[in-house]
């Protein structure tokens, strides 16, 4: 080194520089945002969980209590120590995994029915901590504890240990089992694969009103074929096993049981299939193969059934001491039934809340005969408190707001709780409503007492390097949502941009949305690189009614792809800053599937393109999920060849990078390794990033921040920057 070099100050890293550490060491920004929020029944507690700061990767559980927030468990602080590698059980690291849990400490928890008193597990040791101000106990248990429960009254605690469910009492006393597993691959309390992954149960156990019982799922995995999970940069390591169902193999067999705690058990006698009604297809299977909601309240056990085929679901009343079940609400759909999260719920009286379809093409809601009116998009019931039901619904798709519906006859109908635009969710308990509310100026946790504001829950989490400025349209003859991008520094006389997708895309999820979100924050820092950023939600995605979410029925590539191209094209019309002579996709899961489709399909258009975790062999997908748009690959296999991209891989003409955690237990590793092999085989070039020890959610800091930059150093080099 000269001495005049040595005397040269390095050059400063700008904000847009910094962005891709701050990214991943925030786990994107979701350390220190307050989540998993419990109000009691009288409202005066709200339980929740959050760590110190935004980049605190340890969740702590608090307490919000006369307008203060109050610690109750810190894992770090005395008598607890950090969770250890390793150390957490495989049950509660699925859990983890398919609830895409970034942070550790207290990450879930529950409560007894007055929110007195705390259960949460830390590395499998069982903790309880009362609201009150006393100190955390520990209890001791007969192996690693996986989900406890306390039962309503807070004499016992319930736990799955070594797939059997066991009691304790709240004293550490009396621990033992009440359902123990009766065969190798048997499960007592759990939630299997696709319940958990694609349906949205987690829970495998439900406690009693009168605390004297439990309502209990035993999951058989025998039939279903396993995958290994393997580590390649620690041989020595043992491969993982996963009992994983792919569509068209055998599903876990579930059924319930219920089981009091002086012993007795009763079998819930599930009806086996769906009789008259059942919209017959190509594809028909009767056999109700999944139970999809399960609840026990002050009328008795209430759970829902699904066929394996989804055109039916039936809401089932359960007698607590014969097992018989009565059906109370059946649901019918040509393509699929859609479960509503949070539905089916019982009110007091006995009425239901169970979706609905009030007329032209929205998704509504029935709350005890009453139908939600046209044009309100129901996204989730939240729950019921002092005689209102409330839940999530839209008006336009870019919004959802918390409504609440007066079920004592005193209302005129859907009252909106939430006022400023952007996506807002809540808890409820007693004349308290938590208003969690993320708008395009950040999130706000915000309390709500009668309907009046009582108090703030804080929200920590760091303010990206770089604040995310976006343009909304509705492109084309869809009027499709998309939001476009530009660099802070941008001016016409530049000359126009290379152009980025970056859109989701897939089913059951929005990225168009008025709020400011990771997502939003990674778009802007691309445009920051020189891109014009466009995301677009278009057919398949939720919000915009029944027709446009199952438009991908038996094709999930062509409308989706067109959708894309159309926002493209009617954008760079409206703007000038677009070139689309330079036109690249990005995209993960879904959207890395779509990325790589755009390459193969449409090279005329797209130019390069960024494909991680993309599940390019359906058939290698889960039963619930693949199976609800493309039917069984047996019996429709041109559906699945239609969607595969394996046999278009010699169509590949441009730059394409393949990007794939190696520990994926939801896309597997084997989608990207069977494309890449056919487009070897093709004589195709193409690039594979493979990422040692990362899931489906890449969560370690270096790899996270490390594949930001090398997808932009891929497409620059791709499209000639």
């Amino acid at each position: 080194m000269t001495p005049s070099s040595e005397a040269r100050p390095a050059p400063r890293a700008t904000a847009a520089d910094r962005f891709p550490d701050q990214f991943a060491r925030t786990r994107r920004f979701s350390l220190g945002v307050p989540r998993q929020f419990t109000a009691s029944p009288d409202g005066e507690r709200v339980l929740f969980v959050r760590g110190t700061s935004g980049a605190d990767p340890v969740s702590r559980l608090w307490l919000y209590e006369n307008g203060t927030e109050r610690l109750l468990a810190d894992p770090l602080g005395p008598g607890f120590a950090e969770e250890a590698p390793g150390a957490i059980p495989p049950e509660e690291r699925a859990r983890r995994e398919r609830a895409r849990e970034t942070s550790s400490g207290v990450v879930s928890y529950a409560t007894d029915a007055s929110v007195r008193l705390v259960a949460f597990a830390l590395r499998g040791t069982l903790w309880l901590v009362p609201t009150d101000g006393g100190a955390p106990r520990r209890l001791p248990t007969a192996g690693p504890a996986v989900d406890p429960r306390p039962s309503p009254d807070g004499s016992l605690i319930a736990y799955v240990s070594g797939g059997a469910l066991r009691t304790v009492r709240a004293d550490g006393t009396g621990d033992r089992p009440l359902a123990g597993p009766d065969g190798e691959h048997v499960t007592y309390g759990l939630s299997d694969y696709v319940s958990q992954e694609s349906i949205g149960r987690s829970h495998g156990y439900w406690w009693s009103p009168g605390s004297d019982a439990l309502l209990v799922a035993r999951v058989d995995t025998a039939g279903v074929a396993r995958r290994y999970i393997a580590d390649p940069s620690d041989p020595g390591r043992p491969p993982r096993e996963v009992a994983y169902p792919a569509a068209g193999t055998a599903n876990a067999k579930v059924s319930l049981h219920l089981v009091r705690v002086s012993g007795e058990r009763i079998d819930v006698r599930l009806p086996e299939a769906a009789g008259e009604g059942h919209p017959e297809a190509a594809w028909t299977d009767r056999a109700f193969e999944y139970v999809v909601s399960a609840d026990w309240d002050g009328r008795g056990p209430l759970v829902g059934v699904q066929t394996r085929d989804q055109r039916s679901v039936h809401v089932l009343a359960v007698d607590a001491e014969s097992g018989t079940t009565r059906t109370v609400h059946r649901a019918h759909d040509p393509a699929w039934v859609a479960l509503r999260p949070g539905t089916p719920l019982r009110l007091p009286s006995g009425a239901l809340v169970v979706p609905a379809r009030p007329g032209g093409d929205t998704q509504g809601l029935d709350i005890g005969g009453t139908v939600t009116p046209p044009g309100l998009e129901v996204r989730e019931v939240i729950g019921a408190a002092d005689g209102r039901v409330y839940f999530t619904a839209s008006e336009e798709p870019t919004e959802i707001h918390v409504w609440s519906y007066d079920t004592t006859g005193r209302g005129d109908g859907p009252v909106r709780v939430s006022g400023v635009p952007g996506v807002h969710t809540a808890a409820v308990g007693g004349p308290t409503v938590v208003l969690d509310s993320r708008t395009p100026q950040g999130q706000t946790v915000t309390v709500l007492r009668a309907g009046a504001e009582a108090g703030r829950i804080a929200v920590l989490a760091e303010e990206p390097l770089v604040a995310p400025r976006s343009l909304a349209l509705g492109l084309g003859r869809r009027e499709l949502r998309s939001r476009l991008y530009l660099p802070s520094w941008y001016r016409p006389q530049a000359g126009p941009l290379p152009v980025l997708l970056s859109p989701y895309a897939g089913h059951g999820m929005q990225v168009v949305l008025k709020v400011r979100a990771w997502w939003t924050a990674v778009a802007q820092w691309f445009a920051e690189q020189g891109f014009a950023v466009l995301v677009t939600d278009g057919r398949g995605t939720p919000g915009r009614g029944e027709a446009w979410e199952k438009s991908v029925h038996g094709d999930r590539l062509t409308a989706v792809l067109e959708d894309q191209i159309d926002a493209l094209h009617a954008a760079a019309e409206a703007r000038p800053e677009l070139d689309t002579t330079r036109v690249a996709m990005r995209g993960w899961s879904f959207s890395g599937y779509l990325a790589a489709a755009a390459v193969l399909r449409h090279p005329e258009v797209f130019h390069a393109a960024v494909a991680g975790a993309a599940p390019a062999d359906r058939r290698l997908y889960d039963t619930h999920w693949e199976e609800r748009f493309l039917g069984h690959p047996d019996v429709l296999p041109e559906n699945y060849a239609r969607n595969s991209l394996l046999d278009e891989a010699p169509s590949l003409t441009r730059p394409l990078m393949l990007v794939h955690g190696l520990a994926d237990d939801n896309v597997a590793v084997a989608h990207t390794l069977r494309f890449s092999a056919a487009l070897l085989a093709a004589g195709r070039p193409h690039t594979v990033l493979p990422l040692s020890g990362a899931g489906h959610l890449v969560g370690q800091d270096r790899t996270a921040s490390g594949l930001l930059r090398l997808e932009l150093d891929f497409l620059r080099r791709s499209l000639g920057l």
